[in-house]
């Protein structure tokens, strides 16, 4: 949307082959060109825009076994779609999980060109064959490399990880260029009309998380709604990116997904 950029990562764990990609406009590192003296003419640096802090992150657990789609048993009418015009990227399947499961997934992703600060996600589970119990961790992590590193830099430090209630923060600034951050989230669980109270779950050093349960009947529907993104000193004061991102989950909650 012009202000940060994902690759098509799955937001549940996914222990394939992958790369999580996820970046912010403007924000760079000068990672040191590593030629030899023969390679007259090359710069000093390449400025990389760098793997930002993951924000779109939602472990799930059915039936105390993690969703995996490497290691469930069957995935069936998988499917990705981007539209372009409305800026939303769906992607659905169905699936048995490694405990015999099945489960029909519909999961939304939208970044707005209006507030281009927020991006919202809509996570669908309906549990086709049994009652579960399903739960949800949400989260954010600055725990993040870049694989493309010349000389395995550390890119990101992480100053402050905050929970408050169903939001979480990390503040952090990139080494060098010191570009500082806010990457926020707030998340909601909705099943059968009825909000369900999450809890802060899991806080360290770089990561913060919330959790939520709920038991599933048969043939119904449980829908996580997930608010995130980034408040960065390109646009505002370096001790404001904290409040402007709580400011923005505040409208952004007042709008919906």
């Amino acid at each position: 949307n012009g202000a940060m950029g994902q690759r098509a990562n799955f937001e549940e764990t996914y222990s394939g082959d992958t790369f999580q990609g996820s970046y912010i406009a403007g924000v760079y590192y000068p990672d040191k060109t590593r030629v030899g003296w023969w390679k007259n003419g090359y710069p000093e640096y390449f400025a990389k825009v760098l793997n930002a802090p993951n924000w779109i992150g939602i472990n799930i657990k059915i039936n105390g076994e993690e969703l995996d789609l490497a290691t469930c048993k069957k995935v069936s009418n998988f499917r990705r779609e981007l539209n372009m015009k409305e800026g939303v990227y769906t992607r659905s399947f169905l699936a048995v999980t490694s405990n015999n499961v099945e489960i029909e997934v519909v999961v939304k992703r939208f970044l707005s060109l209006e507030i281009d600060e927020v991006g919202a996600i809509s996570y669908q589970i309906k549990v086709l064959n049994a009652n579960a119990s399903l739960v949800f961790e949400p989260y954010l992590d600055s725990g993040i490399t870049n694989e493309d590193s010349n000389w395995d830099d550390k890119f990101w430090n992480t100053t402050n990880v905050s929970i408050e209630e169903n939001r979480g923060f990390i503040e952090a600034h990139t080494m060098k260029t010191e570009f500082k951050t806010c990457t926020f989230m707030q998340a909601s669980l909705d099943y059968e009309g009825a909000t369900v109270v999450g809890v802060a779950s899991e806080k360290t050093d770089n990561f913060v998380s919330l959790k939520f349960e709920q038991e599933v009947d048969s043939n119904t529907t449980v829908t996580l709604t997930k608010f995130g993104g980034y408040t960065v000193t390109r646009n505002h004061p370096n001790d404001a990116l904290k409040q402007v991102a709580y400011n923005k989950l505040s409208e952004v909650s007042e709008i919906g997904f």
